[in-house]
């Protein structure tokens, strides 16, 4: 029985085979967390003028993806306003215009479409581009994703949702697709949540059966989880971790990991980045 239990476990969680789709993106690259941003600065995050400032600099870029009311992708983290734009509501509820004249953390920058970004960076540099959806309607896949077919420049999605990999792996299956993950049963609002065996899961990758994802993205903080430790030594899936505040924390990670999504300072990129 545990022989049989440990054998269904080891298939739940069997990503796609290493080297399935090109991966090419990731090599040599560090991943700037929503661009090269400050808050407190003229270049905030998830903004036009942080992803420029990555550009420059030679960084991959990590950012979030979302539709408007009027279903425009718009390129925003949060599922509500108040935090970045001081402003109470969910960005679900307000037109792309609306959204559009929306200051970012105080900066003149607003809210850009996610075809905005796509035609500044213009394949200068990679990205990794994070679809935000809590439910089971795909329509940010179905209307993001066209953008992403006429793009010239390197790309691969990831998200926290089985269900956008699994779109992806039907539709678009050469696509390199990410599973996020995080230590969802030690945070309190997710241990208190009903929904708490779907956390479980999600958190020790159960459905990558599935999905098959080609790599998994997985908080730092919780870095030994078992599921995720396998997927990259069993299995040769690539690691890439988020999110990296220091060197420190960096070279502490290099061993854990493929590749990192970072903030608040400029990573050495003298090491090993598969």
């Amino acid at each position: 029985m545990i022989a049989g239990a440990a054998g269904a476990y080891l298939l739940a969680i069997r990503p796609a085979p290493a080297g399935r789709a090109d991966d090419t993106p990731f090599k040599g690259h560090f991943f700037a967390h929503r661009g090269l941003h400050d808050n407190a600065s003229d270049a905030p995050e998830n903004s036009l003028k942080a992803f420029e400032l990555a550009c420059e600099a030679g960084y991959g870029i990590e950012l979030d993806v979302q539709l408007s009311k009027d279903r425009i992708p718009v390129v925003f983290h949060d599922d509500t306003l108040d935090r970045v734009c001081g402003i109470r509501g969910r960005v679900a509820d307000h037109t792309f215009e609306e959204l559009h004249a929306m200051k970012l953390c105080g900066s003149g920058e607003t809210i850009p479409s996610f075809r905005e970004v796509l035609d500044l960076v213009d394949g200068r540099v990679p990205l990794i581009v994070e679809y935000k959806s809590e439910d089971r309607d795909m329509s940010v896949c179905e209307i993001t994703d066209p953008l992403l077919q006429a793009y010239r420049g390197s790309y691969v999605i990831e998200s926290f949702n089985p269900l956008v990999l699994l779109w992806y792996r039907r539709h678009r299956d050469k696509v390199v697709r990410g599973q996020l993950s995080d230590g969802y049963v030690r945070l309190p609002e997710y241990r208190r949540s009903v929904k708490l065996p779907l956390y479980a899961a999600l958190e020790y990758l159960l459905f990558n059966f599935a999905t098959r994802p080609d790599f998994v993205a997985y908080n730092d903080d919780y870095k030994g989880n078992l599921s995720r430790r396998l997927c990259r030594k069993l299995y040769g899936n690539r690691a890439v971790v988020w999110t990296i505040r220091s060197q420190r924390q960096l070279d502490e990670s290099r061993g854990d990991f493929d590749n990192f999504i970072f903030e608040g300072f400029l990573p050495d990129q003298s090491g090993d980045n598969r």
